[in-house]
């Protein structure tokens, strides 16, 4: 039903770019745009692309490691990097790049963003996460990946040192006074940062940010990476099997943040991975097509990574092995979750769980026409399910393309989504006031 009131809320919508597409066997396809991946050309025209739906931003996840090569990339242009580029080639959309609080220092990535919004006029945000492989690790020093508990004080001091830094500079400090002060001095201070972890002088060598923070998403699903969550976080992405999951992760997150003393709205989007035609029997062609490009090894060592252990042994028809309670496993957890979730509901051979993964690797999968697949969006949307979504394509571009063509018109027509930006930052199309410069000092 249209809506009647102006001021009615919005679904917020981000496309997650992945390489050909979220599906494992998506570069397999005789379509598929493999070859371009180190062109980023290819980029610009998926930036336009969700532009032209008017989608909140463009995000990328990010790796240190490349993965077992046969099975396909989904890395080749640094975010950080290409966003650069894509920028340029867009006008309101915006972008959000995953940071690393383990293999970044804060300077380096308070930098690095900073530069990114004063290049886009202000439409930049952060994915803070705590990475999770021992296999990255080694390419930055480590032996292995610290404790769960030692990652997540070293991302809160993090966060916090890179705020310090961008509100190192007030909004007023530059002068260009070419027979004084290029910047006034008293309004340039350093941080002097003291921690467990990180000695940050500053000030930053970059003026302060368009946004005055560049907007800061988090999605963490373990106890610390909530709690991370609540007391930082500006937007939330979160993984989400079904409704019932969604809703607990929405509503211990709101609780969270209400307990933290935040009056802000912080948006919570899942990821959606969608198959959309113009019938239900076109659109579960469509996710057949890619599931019967997918070899079971490739899947087998998708499964291994989320689990982290081998199961390159086990039996494809037979039913999943029983797999370690949430409590004793020590890596990713929200992924993990997942899967216990999927094995606990729908019981599968482990042939059906591969499927399930193959696209999104557990998160909320919709096939369908684009009015019911708007359908069941509004459905999670008005009952404590999401603020939006992180939009997953299975195959890209057509998998974008079919959602802006096909999808967003409709919940345009139900007045769910916008039909042009209201503003040019990336905080104006979540929602989100601009800070003020914190004057204080960290905390040694």
């Amino acid at each position: 039903m249209a809506a009647s009131s102006s001021d009615q809320r919005m679904m917020h919508l981000n496309l997650f770019l992945m390489g050909c597409g979220h599906h494992r066997a998506a570069w397999r396809h005789p379509e598929s745009a493999v070859e371009q991946l180190g062109d980023i050309r290819y980029y610009e025209r998926l930036a336009q692309t969700a532009e032209r739906g008017k989608l909140d931003a463009v995000f990328f996840a990010d790796s240190n490691t490349a993965g077992n090569v046969s099975d396909g990339s989904w890395w080749y242009l640094e975010p950080l990097t290409a966003i650069a580029a894509m920028s340029r080639a867009t006008e309101n959309i915006g972008f959000i790049s995953t940071v690393s609080s383990t293999f970044y220092t804060p300077f380096h990535a308070a930098r690095l963003v900073a530069s990114l919004d004063h290049i886009s006029g202000g439409r930049i945000g952060w994915n803070v996460v705590t990475s999770m492989f021992d296999v990255e690790a080694r390419n930055h020093g480590y032996e292995s990946m610290p404790g769960h508990a030692e990652r997540y004080r070293r991302a809160d001091e993090f966060v916090q040192a890179v705020l310090g830094l961008w509100d190192s500079w007030a909004d007023d400090a530059l002068m260009f006074d070419r027979k004084g002060h290029y910047a006034d001095p008293d309004k340039v201070q350093p941080i002097n940062h003291r921690g467990e972890f990180f000695r940050v002088d500053g000030p930053l060598n970059v003026p302060r940010p368009v946004q005055g923070h560049p907007v800061l998403f988090q999605a963490g699903a373990s106890e610390q990476g909530r709690e991370l969550a609540a007391r930082c976080a500006e937007a939330i992405y979160a993984v989400a099997y079904d409704l019932p999951a969604a809703q607990s992760y929405y509503r211990d997150i709101k609780r969270r943040v209400k307990a933290a003393g935040r009056g802000a709205t912080v948006p919570v989007m899942p990821g959606l991975v969608t198959y959309v035609a113009p019938t239900e029997a076109e659109a579960l062609a469509k996710q057949r097509e890619l599931d019967e490009l997918l070899p079971a090894d490739a899947s087998l060592r998708q499964l291994a990574m989320f689990i982290d252990q081998d199961c390159s042994g086990w039996d494809l028809d037979a039913p999943v092995p029983p797999l370690p309670s949430l409590e004793e496993f020590s890596g990713p957890q929200g992924r993990y979750s997942t899967i216990l979730r999927i094995i606990e509901t729908e019981k599968p051979s482990l042939r059906q769980l591969l499927g399930r993964l193959a696209a999104g690797g557990g998160h909320c999968t919709m096939v369908g026409t684009p009015e019911q697949i708007a359908d069941k969006m509004e459905h999670w949307f008005n009952n404590e399910g999401a603020d939006g979504f992180n939009l997953m394509p299975p195959f890209l571009p057509s998998g974008i393309e079919d959602f802006i063509e096909q999808v967003v018109p409709e919940l345009q027509n139900r007045g769910l989504f916008r039909k042009e930006y209201q503003g040019s930052t990336l905080r104006s199309h979540l929602g989100l006031a601009r800070p003020e410069c914190f004057k204080g000092k960290l905390a040694p």
